[in-house]
């Protein structure tokens, strides 16, 4: 999920260089949305596996 993120922030950039603001507007939306979902699931498995005793996985 986080390279969707970076792949419409990378979208976002370069439609921004060239000038289309409404497609750089809307993709800079979206990554943003799956960003926090990322950061939400992120936090979400490291308190569920604290929860159950487990080392987080590196």
């Amino acid at each position: 999920m986080l390279s969707w993120a970076l792949t419409f922030f990378i979208i976002a950039i370069v439609a921004g260089i060239l000038g289309f603001t409404g497609i750089a507007g809307a993709a800079t939306g979206v990554a943003k949305i799956l960003f926090f979902v990322f950061l939400a699931l992120l936090i979400i498995s490291a308190v569920s596996g604290a929860l159950r005793g487990k080392a987080p996985s590196v």
